[in-house]
């Protein structure tokens, strides 16, 4: 694991922020980059369109999934008509460690 990544963690889990890449031909978690303003951002394809919270509910979904918890574990905090959204995730200590890890393995 190196570099800066795009979680901080809380007392009920992690903040993560994203920044989404809709209408994809798939749906990854692709890699952490660096945006231009400095901040660490973990990219994710989806297969959704970017229209009435379309996007937003696939990226739930799409985490969950991924992660094995359930939907009403992940929430959005900001970032509602934006690419770069910011996420709550509820997660024990195990699942926080788990995330990190995998989101690290990401990074450049």
């Amino acid at each position: 694991m190196s570099g800066a990544l795009p979680l901080t963690p809380t007392p009920d889990g992690l903040v993560l922020t994203v920044r989404v890449t809709p209408k994809s031909a798939k749906e990854a978690l692709e890699a952490v980059r660096i945006e231009s303003d400095g901040r660490p951002v973990l990219t994710v394809r989806l297969t959704a369109p970017p229209v009435e919270g379309a996007a937003n509910a696939a990226l739930v979904a799409f985490l969950a999934k991924h992660w094995r918890i359930p939907k009403r574990s992940i929430r959005l905090l900001s970032g509602e008509t934006a690419r770069v959204k910011r996420l709550a995730i509820e997660a024990d200590a195990a699942l926080a460690r788990r995330i990190t890890e995998e989101i690290g393995a990401l990074a450049p």
